[in-house]
């Protein structure tokens, strides 16, 4: 029989907040997130802004010696799970971690940190690149080092799923959890993107936008102005536990997690097939490993990243998935507000979806202040809803035609 999974502990370092409260306080607030890019000098690109996380000390979390080895994006994949193990009440290098699950998706993982070793490399030689380089450039790094460092013996794993990873590192934690492989796993996803080579790339690519004058509202999912994709930084990461096992520590659940569902498109490398028929499929088997039909969806988190092909194929998705039940569930896409940081949106937004059924609020979606015809969905309006929904989907859809979708519900005392 199949173990029920709740969700106990959340740790997120993102451009609106910091820990579950953090993250919480970022979408009540309401501000996007985007600005100018502060972290080299973006004159000549096209797309010059970008959603940074503002403030972080990598030596919070860790030793500076330690921090000094490890990249932006191990430094970002040990301090979520720092904040989400501290929240679930779980030490590092006790019993109920030791053989516990790692599982941290990431597009990019180290690839960024290359390029300014690369010109390293052209300017001094071979001496002058670090010695690290080859230890943080795979997507596995981040996984490897949080393991170390909470000294979980159990299987750490990474994936590069593009825009799904997160999702999809969840998802899968979740069916170990579920199946009894583990009793506790720490999922998610993290990612540090912002370099000049990748955002190069990704605006060579007519993926990103160009708002480059009014970068508080560049995140425009949905809406009829929208052109492309605010980059951003970032991560979170969910400590996934089996219902007895977490009963018996007395902890508190955020939200169960209960279906999980992946396909791809098998269509193209950055355009979503445009029926949506795939990215659906994700949706009704997620649903259908909940139990749960699409009258009884109370909220959807969605992908939507504000480009001109994606969020009409989503609202095509969403439609297929829910039929009729589509014109009265409330949609969101919280990218309005922290940006879209590709493998790591997926755990973001999994993490705001179990507060947001929590805490009985639905959050909007910023900066939809004309919704394109195409996407005629039963939006949440500005400044949110108090409505307390019993069960939500969030979705995850990445270049390469990945497509994840989770199913969680609302945590009740029996």
């Amino acid at each position: 029989m199949s173990r029920r999974v709740v969700i106990t502990g959340i740790g997120a370092i993102t451009p609106i907040g910091s820990g579950a409260e953090g993250l919480w306080e970022g979408v009540r607030r309401g501000e996007p997130a985007g600005r100018r890019i502060t972290r080299f000098d973006p004159a000549g690109l096209r797309s010059q802004v970008a959603a940074e996380i503002p403030t972080f000390d990598p030596t919070e979390y860790v030793s500076a010696k330690r921090a000094r080895r490890l990249d932006l994006f191990s430094q970002l994949s040990v301090a979520a799970s720092a904040q989400a193990l501290a929240d679930a009440d779980l030490a590092g290098g006790s019993r109920e971690l030791r053989r516990a699950v790692v599982y941290l998706g990431s597009a990019l993982g180290g690839v960024p940190p290359s390029e300014e070793e690369h010109a390293r490399f052209v300017d001094g030689g071979l001496r002058a690149v670090s010695p690290m380089l080859a230890l943080s450039v795979f997507g596995g790094a981040g996984a490897t080092n949080v393991a170390m460092e909470f000294g979980i013996r159990g299987p750490a794993m990474g994936n590069a799923n593009s825009c799904a990873s997160g999702a999809t590192a969840i998802g899968e934690a979740f069916h170990l959890v579920r199946s009894g492989s583990a009793d506790v796993a720490l999922a998610g996803g993290v990612e540090a993107p912002i370099a000049p080579l990748t955002i190069g790339a990704f605006s060579l690519i007519r993926a990103t936008t160009t708002r480059n004058e009014d970068p508080r509202s560049a995140s425009r999912p949905f809406d009829r102005d929208r052109d492309g994709f605010l980059m951003a930084e970032g991560g979170a990461m969910l400590v996934l536990e089996e219902l007895g096992h977490a009963e018996r520590r007395g902890a508190r659940p955020y939200a169960e997690l209960n279906g999980y569902g992946a396909t791809n498109d098998a269509h193209h490398m950055t355009a979503p097939l445009p029926s949506g028929e795939e990215a659906a499929l994700a949706m009704t088997l997620a649903m259908r490993e909940a139990g749960r039909g699409p009258d009884e969806i109370g909220y959807v988190n969605a992908h939507a990243t504000a480009t001109p092909l994606g969020d009409p194929a989503e609202v095509r998705a969403v439609r297929c998935a829910l039929g009729a039940a589509a014109d009265r569930t409330p949609v969101s896409s919280t990218k309005g507000l922290h940006g879209h940081s590709l493998g790591a949106s997926g755990a973001i937004e999994a993490a705001i979806t179990a507060l947001s059924l929590d805490r009985g609020w639905l959050p909007p979606t910023a900066n939809l202040e004309g919704p394109d015809p195409a996407c005629d969905l039963a939006h949440v309006p500005a400044g949110g809803r108090e409505e307390a929904a019993d069960v939500a989907v969030t979705n995850s859809f990445g270049f390469g035609g990945f497509n994840a979708s989770l199913v969680l519900s609302r945590w009740q005392e029996a």
